[in-house]
């Protein structure tokens, strides 16, 4: 069974940069399609972005796109999400999720996830 945990998040200011990364056990990582969701105070969770098996084709949700970049190592079994120009919105618990199959944008064709990492923008 594979275990996903996500570290890197924090308390940064408007503007500024972060790098979330989720780290898996097991021994398939390269299998799985990945993704990132969040899920900001009092709101439900949302798609961030998702990167695919070889060769890591990526989409991202319009509100980050441009500002966030989702990328993968395989041979580290780590994924990551490079934030950059951090807004106050998007201040949220980040979530990594993994599935085997592509599951795009949708939360619930993802079965497993990480306990989830708190990051909070300052303006």
């Amino acid at each position: 069974q594979v275990k996903l945990v996500e570290s890197g998040g924090g308390l940064v200011q408007a503007g500024d940069s972060l790098r979330l990364s989720c780290t898996a056990s097991g021994r398939t990582f390269s299998s799985y399609v990945l993704a990132w969701f969040r899920q900001p105070p009092g709101q439900e969770r949302e798609f961030v972005g998702a990167i695919s098996r070889w060769p890591g084709s990526t989409a991202y949700a319009d509100s980050v796109k441009g500002r966030f970049t989702v990328s993968r190592d395989n041979k580290i079994n780590t994924v990551y999400l490079q934030m950059n120009g951090l807004k106050p919105e998007d201040t949220a618990v980040y979530y990594c999720a993994a599935a085997m199959n592509n599951a795009g944008s949708v939360a619930d064709a993802y079965g497993l996830w990480g306990q989830g990492t708190q990051v909070t923008v300052s303006s």
